[in-house]
C-alpha cells in the first residue's frame, strides 16, 4: 500500500494527531510515518513513541487508526502517477492481491474510495490476524491457489517478507525506501505491466478472473 500505491503519510498524520495530541502530548508528522511505514502496527507506534510502554500506546493508535480509515474512505490520499489506468490494465491478464502491515479497515477504504473492488481478487492484512508480512504472503498465495507470485513493495523488509513468503519480488523504487538486492525495479507505477511481461509470468494469467 504505503509507498506503492499511494502516499498518505500526511492524511494519516493529521488523522493521528487529532488523538496522539492529546492523550500523548505531541501530534505524528508525515516524517514519522516516512520512518515507519512498512512496520506491523505494533512496531510502527512503539517507534514513533519509544517513551510509552504498548499497552499504553494501543487503545490510543486504535482510535487513531478508526479516524484514519474513516478520513481516507471519504477522501483518498496521493495516488502515484497513473496507478488507476494501470491497475485496469494490469487485471485484464493478471490476478491482483494486496498484502500489507496495515490496520483492519485500511486497504477496504482504498478499494471503497476509489471504486476498485473489482480489480483485486483478494487482501489481506496485519490487522486482521497479526501475523508477519512473510505469511500473509504464502496466505494470499496458498488459498488462492497460485504457482507463482510477484510482491511488488519498497522497503528492504518487503524484500524479505516476499522471499520468506515464497514470492518473487519487484522494487517500486520511487517509493519510500531502498532494497539492497540484485531485483528488477520501476520507477513508476505504471512501468509495471513492462517489467510483467519481461519476467514472463505467463503462469499467472492462469488464475485470472474476469475484472
Amino acid at each position: 500500500m504505503d509507498g506503492t500505491l499511494w502516499d498518505s503519510a500526511s492524511e494519516v498524520a493529521a488523522a493521528w494527531s487529532q488523538v496522539t495530541a492529546a492523550e500523548l502530548g505531541r501530534q505524528v508528522t508525515k516524517e514519522d510515518l516516512y520512518r515507519t511505514m512498512g512496520m506491523p502496527m505494533n512496531e510502527l507506534a512503539k517507534a514513533i513513541f519509544p517513551d510509552y510502554e504498548l499497552s499504553e500506546l494501543l487503545p490510543v493508535f486504535e482510535e487513531g487508526f478508526q479516524k484514519e480509515n474513516d478520513y481516507l474512505l471519504k477522501h483518498g490520499a496521493a495516488l502515484y502517477p497513473e496507478l488507476i489506468p494501470t491497475i485496469c490494465l494490469l487485471a485484464k491478464t493478471y490476478p491482483l492481491y494486496i498484502v500489507s502491515n496495515c490496520q483492519e479497515g485500511y486497504i477496504e477504504a482504498f478499494l471503497n474510495h476509489y471504486q476498485l473492488e473489482s480489480y483485486f481478487q483478494d487482501f489481506i492484512c496485519y490487522g486482521t490476524n497479526q501475523l508477519p508480512k512473510a505469511d500473509n504472503i504464502a496466505r494470499i498465495i496458498a488459498r488462492n491457489h497460485l504457482d507463482r507470485g510477484i510482491y511488488v513493495g519498497d522497503i528492504q523488509a518487503d524484500y524479505e517478507a516476499a522471499l520468506a513468503g515464497g514470492a518473487e519480488f519487484i522494487h517500486a523504487a520511487y517509493g519510500f525506501g531502498v532494497v539492497d538486492a540484485d531485483v528488477p525495479a520501476i520507477t513508476s507505477f505504471q512501468e509495471l505491466p513492462d517489467v510483467l511481461k519481461n519476467m514472463a509470468p505467463q503462469s499467472l494469467s492462469s488464475n485470472c478472473k474476469n475484472a
